[in-house]
Parts: structure tokens; C-alpha cells; sequence
């Protein structure tokens, strides 16, 4: 018997949740939260109005994920090419990471979310740095939804990263063989699954150096809303269409598969004995 709605009776959301598995879920869903620009100069509005909005969009989409038992949910927040934006603009997002990591905390205790950040996040200004070790080490006993964000993050540069895990482990144990295994392993959350679900807002068809290793066989949806637009409606027609796509992974399809041997079944048949 399916577990009672989380969502408000008559709702969208609800109205979605109702066609969607629970038992089907993705282990790892992955946003590049993009857009926040365009939203606000849409509107004639400075850029910092859009970064308000994409944390309100935020603060939805970590409550639904936590709401329907979503185990891990990774947040692209800001990229080491980020520093490229002008110095007003990267003071305010610092100012507004830290607002939100002290806002959130307190939701995340009572909620069972864990938070983990990747990236080169202790190269942050020392007080956002410190702010979000806080919380890590806060939420590090939770079990339910691991909310992973990237900050200070570049996939590039994970792996290199992992590689320097390598060489520094080869140097003092004595490593000398490399495997798909052992690099995985080096990455900044070795222990998680890879993602099954990739959402990307703003309709921008492309990567932006955003776990490269992890996303191989990652279903890709893109939407052509802006982040502070993004709401769970959104999230849950993203896994409605994850639920309805068959994976393969390299391989054939169960179908394809049948067909394939009883193709053979019949050729062998048919040979003259």
C-alpha cells in the first residue's frame, strides 16, 4: 500500500507524487542551479534579487527532497570559475552562503538532514569557511537526507584532487596500481552514490565542469525554468520522467535482450543439421 501523500491534498505537487514509485526513487539527484541573472534582469532587477530568489528555491527543494525520503541531493552552489564575477557580487554570495547555512541549521537538525559540502570549500573567506564547518560537524550524526553542496567546486579539479590522494597514498603505502575503484575512492564523497538524476535549470544544455567522474551514466533533465522559479513541481516531473526511462548502462535493454536470443534461437533452428 503506497504511504500516505507528503504533499497538500489537490496540489500539483501532490497530484504528481501520486503517479511516482516511492520504491523507485533515485539514490542521488544533482541540480546545476542556473539563472538567477536572467530572473532578476527580467524583472529589472539588480542580480542580487535573482540570488535571493535561487536561495528561496533552494530552501523548497531541500524541504521536498528531505519530505519524500530522497536519500543523497547535491547542490552545484559556486564554482571556483565563480571568482571570475565582480568583487560586489562574490562578497554577496559569500554574505548570503553564510546567512543561509545559519538559517538552515536549525531546520537541518530538526530534520534529520545531514550537510556535506565538496570542493576546495576551506579555501573560502575564513568565516564562511568557518560558518560551514559548523554545520558539517553539527549534522554529521543525521541519517536521513544527505544534502551534499558544491562550493568552491570545479570537477577538473576533484580530479586532480584524487590523483594527488593517489600519489600521496602511493608514497606512503606503496600503491603501485590505479583502478576506476581507487580513483573514485579519492574523490571529495567517495562513499556516495553516483547521481541517477541530473536536473539543470535555464535550459542550458551543458555540464559546467560539475562532477565530470560521477555523472558517466547520469539521466540528464533540463527545464527551461530559471532556478528561482524552480519549484517541487518541477522537481517531481523530473522523476516522474527518471521513473519513466529505462536505463542501460552500455548494455541491451531486457526487450532488446529477449529479442536478441530469441533471434538467435531461431537462426540456430534454422541451420541444416
Amino acid at each position: 500500500m503506497k504511504a500516505k501523500n507528503p504533499f497538500k491534498t489537490g496540489s500539483p505537487a501532490a497530484a504528481l507524487w501520486a503517479e511516482i514509485d516511492p520504491a523507485a526513487l533515485p539514490r542521488h539527484v544533482a541540480i546545476i542551479m542556473d539563472g538567477n541573472g536572467r530572473w532578476a534582469r527580467r524583472r529589472h532587477q539588480p542580480r542580487m534579487a535573482g540570488h535571493r530568489g535561487g536561495v528561496r528555491a533552494t530552501r523548497e527543494i531541500v524541504e521536498s527532497c528531505a519530505r519524500i525520503g530522497l536519500p543523497v541531493l547535491t547542490l552545484y552552489a559556486f564554482s571556483l570559475d565563480n571568482w571570475k564575477r565582480p568583487r560586489a557580487e562574490v562578497d554577496f554570495l559569500m554574505r548570503l552562503l553564510r546567512q543561509y547555512v545559519r538559517r538552515e541549521l536549525d531546520y537541518m537538525r530538526r530534520n534529520n538532514v545531514r550537510l556535506r559540502v565538496i570542493g576546495r570549500w576551506q579555501e573560502l573567506p575564513a568565516g564562511v569557511a568557518a560558518d560551514v564547518a559548523r554545520a558539517v560537524e553539527e549534522t554529521s550524526a543525521n541519517t536521513g537526507l544527505q544534502l551534499v553542496v558544491a562550493l568552491n567546486y570545479s570537477a577538473r579539479a576533484e580530479l586532480v584532487d584524487a590523483v594527488q590522494g593517489l600519489l600521496d597514498e602511493s608514497r606512503s603505502n606503496g600503491l603501485t596500481r590505479v583502478d576506476e575503484a581507487a580513483l573514485a575512492a579519492h574523490l571529495y564523497a567517495g562513499d556516495l552514490p553516483d547521481p541517477d538524476l541530473l536536473i539543470r535549470t535555464s535550459g542550458e544544455m551543458r555540464l559546467s565542469n560539475f562532477l565530470l567522474w560521477q555523472l558517466a551514466y547520469t539521466e540528464i533533465w533540463v527545464t527551461e525554468t530559471l532556478w528561482p522559479d524552480f519549484s517541487t513541481r518541477h522537481l517531481l516531473q523530473a522523476i516522474l520522467d527518471f521513473q519513466q526511462r529505462e536505463r542501460r548502462y552500455g548494455g541491451l535493454s531486457p526487450e532488446a535482450a529477449r529479442a536478441e536470443r530469441k533471434a538467435r534461437a531461431l537462426g540456430g533452428a534454422l541451420l541444416p543439421r
